[in-house]
């Protein structure tokens, strides 16, 4: 499997730069904006490790349409950051991550989507916390073009495994997917745990399942987690938290290996492991 010191030290010594992974990446409540800890550390260290990408695009959990929708600017600039969220500390609030859009890249997204049979529609689209939260930990300069991805809200793993599949090319060119979740994120149980101070059993167990399969390259069970992972409906009571999961995996291609950059648990009930993707074809030694 290739480390993430492996492709700096290929980086320092100029060598040629390999197929970018993809990543699956956690972005918490919003307040690990403002307390990143070990998770964000991690993300952080990933970024600083990877090649520099030409773009990224990103495919958070906060961001559902009814039909494929990528964020292609009028014009390339600055895109807005939403503050998609209410009742947290005012810091929050006056944070601005200053990505810009980029046409150009963005209607090279729909493209290889439409070559997949994807007709996605191009809209003007903000970084809702799901991007900008991660992006900026690992990019707080915000001096990479960033377009956003939609999920669809009434398609699932397989859905969502093709339209990652769809953009496997991308990362060859360059191009940095970034694929914002949770490994667990049930909101009632997040009030009740804060309330409690405690972390149920499940939250530990499905991300060590997830992370299981990943490492055994088990797509179909992966892929029917609803019927096989344990606590699954409890761990997912809706499913757009670990959706961008199956399209960082379509992304990563036929054939892929997992690399897990940090395992851990937030708030008592938020895992917040994040992992990364590599496409065999980058040649890189497993």
């Amino acid at each position: 499997m290739p480390t993430l010191q492996a492709i700096d030290h290929c980086n320092e010594n100029n060598a040629a730069m390999s197929a970018l992974p993809t990543l699956f990446v956690p972005h918490g409540a919003p307040t690990f904006a403002l307390r990143p800890g070990a998770a964000g550390a991690a993300l952080a260290a990933a970024a600083d490790r990877l090649p520099r990408p030409r773009a990224i695009v990103v495919v958070s959990a906060h961001w559902e349409t009814a039909v494929p929708s990528v964020g292609v600017p009028a014009v390339t600039g600055t895109r807005r950051t939403i503050h998609d969220f209410r009742g947290f500390p005012e810091p929050l609030y006056n944070i601005d991550y200053p990505a810009s859009g980029d046409a150009a890249i963005g209607t090279e997204v729909l493209a290889a989507l439409a070559a997949a049979g994807f007709l996605a529609h191009p809209v003007e689209r903000g970084l809702d916390h799901g991007a900008w939260i991660p992006l900026r930990l690992m990019y707080p300069a915000a001096d990479i073009p960033v377009v956003p991805l939609a999920l669809q809200h009434d398609q699932g793993p397989a859905y969502h495994h093709a339209l990652g599949k769809a953009l496997a090319g991308l990362p060859a060119s360059g191009i940095l997917i970034v694929a914002s979740g949770n490994l667990t994120h049930n909101l009632r149980d997040y009030q009740t745990a804060h309330r409690d101070k405690t972390s149920p059993a499940y939250v530990a167990h499905f991300a060590e399942w997830i992370a299981e399969r990943l490492a055994a390259r088990d797509l179909d069970a992966l892929l029917d987690y609803r019927a096989q992972a344990p606590d699954a409906a409890r761990a997912h009571p809706s499913e757009e938290h670990l959706l961008p999961l199956f399209v960082a995996l379509g992304a990563a291609g036929n054939e892929w290996h997992a690399e897990r950059l940090h395992s851990g648990i937030d708030d008592h009930v938020l895992a917040m492991d994040s992992f990364a993707l590599w496409p065999s074809s980058s040649g890189e030694q497993q």
